[in-house]
């Protein structure tokens, strides 16, 4: 799927509405999140490890209208995510809204992840990124989302990780890593309970990607549609559930 994510078009000018990271960004739901959040007056940082899928995707963002800007972020590295901390501290002045979307299927061949054959390093691999990283940078940035009036924080799930609906194919790595991203999603929801910072999981649905090798009806756009919706829910809004664009999604 090409990186652009609607045809060409110029966001109008408005009032900034604050700061926006979003990780893995430089392309499909990521870059349509991004996208999306700075058509409504965010400046966005697109996080991304390569560099120049990093800069294609912020002159990208910037001949559309929206104020975004390169953070070098890979979040399997603490190094890393602290170096993109301090960037959004000294540089930037701050963090309103946190997107993890950043995420990896894994491999699957030879049994990979077949549960009676599962290839640990896979499944750590997999972990890694999927619910460590979002730990690692969440922890990173929420001393900069409690200075912001209306901090939120939306994590990129899945279905796949419903033990209701146990949809999708069989990956023992991917679905469950989506399981417990879902239930850190709720525990960082309990953590914060008395604070301004709202934090809930989207599933974007099954959108047509480079993630998914192109299969899927839906596209970035509609899968991005959830997230931006709750990275800008007023402040009653709910606390770690797990939505698609439809309402709530049984866990």
């Amino acid at each position: 799927m090409s990186t652009s994510t609607a045809p060409t078009d110029t966001t109008a000018a408005r009032e900034p509405r604050g700061v926006a990271l979003v990780t893995g960004a430089n392309k499909g739901i990521g870059l349509a999140v991004a996208h999306g959040l700075g058509a409504l007056g965010f400046r966005v940082g697109v996080g991304a490890r390569d560099e120049t899928r990093r800069q294609a995707a912020v002159e990208a963002l910037l001949r559309r209208g929206v104020d975004a800007f390169g953070v070098a972020l890979d979040v399997t590295s603490d190094d890393s995510v602290a170096s993109a901390a301090k960037l959004l501290e000294t540089e930037v002045g701050g963090l309103d809204v946190l997107v993890n979307n950043a995420g990896i299927g894994g491999r699957t061949d030879g049994g990979a992840q077949d549960p009676t054959t599962l290839d640990l390093d896979v499944l750590q691999t997999v972990l890694d990124t999927n619910v460590f990283g979002v730990v690692r940078v969440t922890n990173a940035m929420l001393p900069l989302l409690h200075r912001s009036d209306a901090p939120r924080i939306v994590n990129i799930s899945s279905d796949m990780g419903s033990l209701t609906l146990q949809t999708g194919p069989q990956m023992a790595a991917y679905a469950p890593s989506k399981t417990m991203l879902n239930s850190i999603t709720a525990q960082y929801a309990r953590a914060l309970t008395d604070t301004k910072v709202i934090v809930n999981a989207a599933c974007p649905g099954l959108v047509a990607t480079d993630f998914t090798g192109h299969y899927g009806e839906r596209t970035a756009e509609q899968g991005a549609a959830v997230a931006i919706r709750l990275a800008t829910l007023p402040e009653d809004g709910p606390r770690g559930s797990f939505f698609n664009e439809d309402g709530p999604i049984p866990w």
